[in-house]
């Protein structure tokens, strides 16, 4: 998408930026007419409502939190950030021809939106972001696409785990959070061994769920898994967009833990510039700047119950409880401060021995395949045996079926009393018929119109039919 910016240098584009093996920013910048400062605070106004910010502030502003950003960089000299930017190490160093200056376009809009603190008097003008009181650690993992090492970065083996490296430099240099508004389709080992490392030390780590939102995969009816957002432990986030549904682009699938806005944010630039984009980058921004309110008031919090707060605090909550478009819901930092006020002295550790080794198969290890030949000729024939078999007890049942039903007529019918029986002989010397009790069976006699008798056979009673035709 062509991204507009809103200052008084000449319009530029940036793309998504793709990092090394496919690693993509997880979103895109878009232009919006030239304004002044003031008027970008005031375009920022339906994301600081949505997330109840002003209620938030009064609470926590990020204070000593550092939120490492893994990204393309940032323009620490931007007004709005000055001050809270401290650059740390380029794993991307090298991709680039010598010289050549990074563009840092993604990484400071995404750390604009964690911790920017405006400008002018009292802060009141340019982008404020979620926490701007916390620190940024920049650590540049990833190019933008329009940089001239782009494709070098995307195929030198020495890049591949610029991630897992990434994430370890920034848990041993104080994060205590960590925003990677990046995404890609495959996971590494190292990168989950550094995932492992982070959790392990009280890091929360949040990811973009990815923009494939209208790509599904065969088969699931979901768009594909991004990494590294959906290892466990790290927070997913989706896009939602301004009516608060999830966006047509995000990815929809299980790993997806919450939502924010992501659909015309408004953020920094580089050289003092303001860019508005779309993308599940501007809401993973987002959300690690709650997590780093939430880690400014209570920072002895778990990454587990930082994401429990996160999402029990939610607002806009599916009908179900959670949907894979928008997770638990939308983010809101009031609601989740106070779910963190209520939750933040208890513990969640797993024990040592139910810890599991990234580089390791998940459960025992599988010994040799017993392979088992099966005769067929044999299995036919029983299957053989076994399909008669069937069919004589069903026979058998339809059998004794008919067998009791004509017991059941028998009882009804009962046997002929002794006593004088009248019967009504039809006067053209239809049939009468009669029951013999001794043997069952039906006596079937013509009555003449002159009255006669006859025998019932077997019994020696008889039955006199009067000339009337009566029985």
């Amino acid at each position: 998408m062509a991204p507009r910016r809103t200052s008084t240098a000449a319009l530029g584009r940036a793309a998504p930026a793709v990092a090394a093996f496919l690693l993509a920013v997880a979103g895109t910048a878009g232009p919006v007419t030239a304004a002044r400062a003031d008027d970008v605070r005031t375009a920022q106004e339906p994301v600081l409502r949505t997330l109840d910010l002003p209620n938030a502030w009064r609470i926590s502003k990020g204070e000593n939190v550092t939120v490492a950003v893994l990204d393309s960089g940032v323009d620490a000299t931007h007004r709005d950030l000055a001050g809270s930017v401290v650059e740390g190490r380029d794993f991307a160093r090298g991709a680039n021809p010598p010289g050549v200056v990074p563009a840092r376009l993604h990484g400071t809009y995404m750390a604009s939106l964690i911790a920017g603190h405006g400008h002018g008097p009292g802060g009141a003008d340019g982008v404020v972001g979620v926490a701007p009181k916390a620190e940024v650690l920049s650590v540049r993992v990833i190019l933008e696409d329009e940089e001239p090492g782009f494709r070098r970065f995307n195929t030198a083996t020495r890049f591949e785990n610029v991630v897992a490296r990434g994430v370890r430099y920034a848990v041993d240099h104080g994060a205590d959070v960590i925003n990677m508004s990046i995404s890609k389709e495959l996971a590494t080992k190292e990168e989950r061994a550094a995932i492992r490392y982070a959790i392990s030390k009280g890091v929360v780590l949040v990811a973009a769920a990815g923009n494939d939102g209208a790509r599904k995969s065969a088969g699931t009816g979901y768009a594909p898994y991004s990494y590294p957002a959906a290892f466990p432990g790290v927070v997913s986030v989706a896009a939602a967009d301004r009516k608060l549904r999830r966006a047509s682009f995000s990815n929809r699938n299980p790993s997806v833990l919450l939502a924010a806005p992501g659909v015309d944010v408004l953020g920094a630039g580089p050289g003092d510039e303001y860019w508005v984009g779309r993308g599940t980058s501007q809401a993973a921004a987002l959300v690690s700047g709650v997590a780093a309110l939430i880690k400014a008031k209570y920072p002895r919090m778990s990454p587990a119950l930082v994401a429990q707060a996160l999402t029990a605090g939610a607002t806009r909550r599916p009908s179900g409880g959670y949907d894979t478009g928008l997770g638990f819901g939308v983010v809101n930092a009031s609601r989740a401060l106070a779910e963190a006020a209520r939750i933040h002295r208890h513990t969640l550790t797993a024990r040592a021995g139910a810890l599991q080794d990234p580089a390791s198969p998940v459960g025992r290890a599988a010994g040799p395949v017993q392979v088992v030949r099966r005769d067929r000729d044999m299995i036919n024939l029983y299957g053989g045996i076994a399909g008669a078999a069937g069919l004589g007890a069903v026979a058998s049942l339809a059998v004794l079926a008919v067998s009791a039903r004509a017991a059941r007529r028998r009882r009804a019918a009962g046997p002929i009393p002794d006593g004088p029986v009248t019967r009504t002989a039809p006067e053209n010397g239809g049939a009468v018929i009669r029951t013999a009790p001794e043997n069952g069976g039906a006596v079937i006699r013509t009555a003449s119109e002159s009255g006669g008798t006859w025998p019932i056979p077997d019994s020696g009673d008889t039955r006199s039919a009067p000339g009337g035709g009566e029985a």
